[in-house]
């Protein structure tokens, strides 16, 4: 699982068929039925247009993508969520974290052993305390589509908007976050416990925020533009 997420991370378009064909050839003995299973485990699926690829509740109702040709010029107008595997020592842990599009600005995140909504309501919930979003855009996982965690964005007036099917891209700021936070902090520190993890990725979202500068951001830090005010590039999202 450690090395499917290290291939994943580094080749994100790599399906179940290459991610097999990629391990055989580092000597590991493994079918296409046990990486899909471990994919599915680990809550991951290769970004590229493709029909039928998000596992979701059928009986969770799907909202509409709100985003092609919208252009995001100021922080708070969009804000998205995603979940991804950590590993550990022994065993793993997901991470949830919400992200401002305009700012990358990381407003809130948090760890859990298990795919269960809550932690996903709560790292919400947390950042609705600093400020509130006019869109919120997900994934159609199961986690995001469930009334526990929709009604909090309805209960304020925010728009729910998601991702089709299969369109990993959609929600590509997220998908880039946690390069980042792979590559610069979490295969570098080797946690071992979860209590290792949090403290470590506490730290690392603090230096993301306020200290590493971002080409993307014209060298400004996520901090300073989502609360100094300091002005970027619009964001224009155009459906492809």
């Amino acid at each position: 699982m450690n090395r499917i997420d290290e291939i994943y991370t580094k080749w994100p378009f790599f399906g179940s068929p290459r991610i097999t064909a990629q391990l055989k050839r580092e000597g590991y003995d493994v079918n296409i039925k046990r990486v899909k299973r471990l994919m599915h485990l680990m809550n991951i699926i290769a970004i590229y247009p493709k029909p039928k690829t998000s596992p979701k509740n059928h009986e969770h109702k799907v909202y509409p993508y709100l985003l092609g040709n919208v252009t995001i010029e100021r922080p708070n107008f969009v804000w998205s969520t995603d979940i991804t595997y950590v590993r550990l020592g022994r065993g793993f842990v997901y991470l949830v974290a919400v992200i401002d599009w305009y700012s990358r600005y990381v407003l809130s995140w948090e760890l859990s052993n298990t795919l269960e909504t809550e932690f996903c309501v709560t790292a919400l919930q947390t950042a609705l305390n600093i400020a509130c979003p006019t869109i919120f855009n997900t994934d159609q996982g199961s986690q995001f589509t469930s009334q526990d965690f929709v009604s909090v964005l309805q209960n304020l007036g925010i728009q729910v908007s998601m991702d089709s099917r299969g369109r990993a891209l959609d929600n590509i700021f997220v998908e880039r976050l946690w390069r980042s936070v792979k590559y610069e902090d979490v295969y570098i520190r080797h946690y071992e416990l979860v209590r290792d993890a949090y403290q470590g990725l506490a730290r690392y979202f603090k230096f993301y925020n306020e200290e590493r500068p971002h080409q993307s951001l014209d060298y400004l830090t996520p901090a300073e533009v989502y609360f100094g005010g300091k002005e970027v590039q619009p964001i224009i999202k155009q459906r492809v």
